[in-house]
């Protein structure tokens, strides 16, 4: 085989991991259902149909791909400038809470103002949010996977006392068991469905979303730069480039994003805030399932699209089969902890092919007549 072939059909092998990872995801959970005495081929028959098989279960299925695109789009430029953004749950949160404020306490505004305020809003929320971890990783050094899950727990009981508290439905506080919840936007402040279904605008916000994520990182200078960073920090800082600044804008970006879901979650999808007393009682996991959404699309914002579509479908499909099946809700967390942690390894296998592979390059690639390579010509080798 040819050295240009080989490398062909090494490149496709890596863009094709995460699907072998889903597969054999998929094949562990067949096994488990065996054990059960049910038939895979039914249940994931039974999961097709829940998540592809109507109008209505399409439908379902990009409701719950927004948010996990919007917070897979951050990820993709926290990831890229080489920062690990977990708190996306807390970011979602935060920025629901904002955007939530915005539109119970002006109520009067017309719709078409109040929507695209209360979605900066979220923006604002989520990038505060991000961004404190990015400060104390910057100037710190504080580790942020700490940082940004110390972050989750924190909004997560701000959240919990707003909503049992100032925040809550009037028709609640004088209850003895109150809900925790906040009263209902008014009907001009949610955003356009494509009626019978709940597919809301905020699906075709994300995809737009997408493309200028993808131009921000590869037609811009910004992009390149915090790509630079993430590559190869040392480099960059020599280049003139500053780290730290790069580093705080990549973790605020990702949590503007993340933010943004949860308002688009509220003004979309729930026209009030309401949990359970955790975080996922509001965010459903998007803030960790959109981690998953990212590393399956290759930190690409275009392949976070049909990412995000196939996790939506997996989890709406799920509790169909759940249904049809009459499996326990304990199997239907493990399988999609199964897919979580497939497509994870999936993405460290495909980095140490790409190491393997930069270190099996041609010498002259990297001789003193060419010059040294550079962070950006390193990650468009792999």
């Amino acid at each position: 085989m040819k050295p240009s072939q080989k490398e062909w059909l090494s490149r496709l092998v890596d863009a094709l991991l995460p699907v072998f990872a889903t597969l054999a995801a998929l094949f562990v959970g067949a096994i488990m259902l065996l054990f059960l005495k049910v038939n895979p081929i039914q249940a994931y028959a039974a999961l097709w149909e829940g998540a592809f098989g109507s109008s209505n279960a399409l439908a379902e299925t990009l409701v719950k791909a927004t948010p996990l695109l919007l917070v897979a789009l951050g990820i993709c430029i926290s990831f890229r400038g080489d920062v690990i953004n977990i708190g996306g749950e807390g970011q979602m949160v935060i920025g629901a809470i904002l955007a939530t404020w915005l539109g119970l306490t002006f109520t009067d505004w017309p719709g078409w103002a109040m929507i695209p305020v209360a979605m900066l809003a979220g923006l604002i929320g989520g990038a505060i949010w991000g961004g404190i971890p990015g400060l104390l990783k910057a100037y710190f050094n504080v580790n942020e996977i700490l940082s940004t899950v110390m972050m989750n727990a924190i909004a997560v009981q701000l959240m919990n006392f707003l909503l049992r508290g100032p925040m809550i439905d009037p028709s609640q506080a004088q209850l003895a068991s109150k809900i925790p919840q906040t009263a209902r936007l008014v009907e001009a402040f949610r955003l356009a469905r494509w009626v019978p279904t709940r597919l809301h605008l905020g699906a075709l916000i994300a995809v737009v979303l997408a493309v200028l994520v993808y131009i921000l990182l590869w037609r811009t200078t910004l992009g390149y730069r915090i790509r630079a960073v993430g590559q190869n920090p040392h480099a960059s800082r020599y280049a003139g480039i500053n780290v730290k600044r790069y580093i705080v804008l990549a973790l605020l970006l990702s949590g503007a994003f993340a933010g943004l879901a949860g308002a688009i979650q509220v003004f979309g999808v729930n026209y009030r805030m309401i949990t359970d007393g955790s975080a996922s009682g509001f965010t459903g996991s998007a803030g960790f399932n959109g981690i998953v959404a990212a590393l399956f699309g290759q930190l690409h914002p275009i392949w976070s699209i049909p990412a995000s579509v196939l996790f939506g479908a997996l989890l709406v499909g799920a509790n169909s089969m759940q249904r049809a099946m009459q499996v326990p809700s304990a199997l239907i967390t493990a399988m999609n902890g199964l897919v979580v942690v497939f497509v994870v390894s999936s993405e460290i296998w495909r980095r140490r092919r790409q190491r393997r592979r930069l270190a099996a390059a041609p010498e002259t690639e990297s001789s003193p007549g060419s010059g040294s390579a550079s962070p950006e010509s390193a990650e468009e080798a792999a």
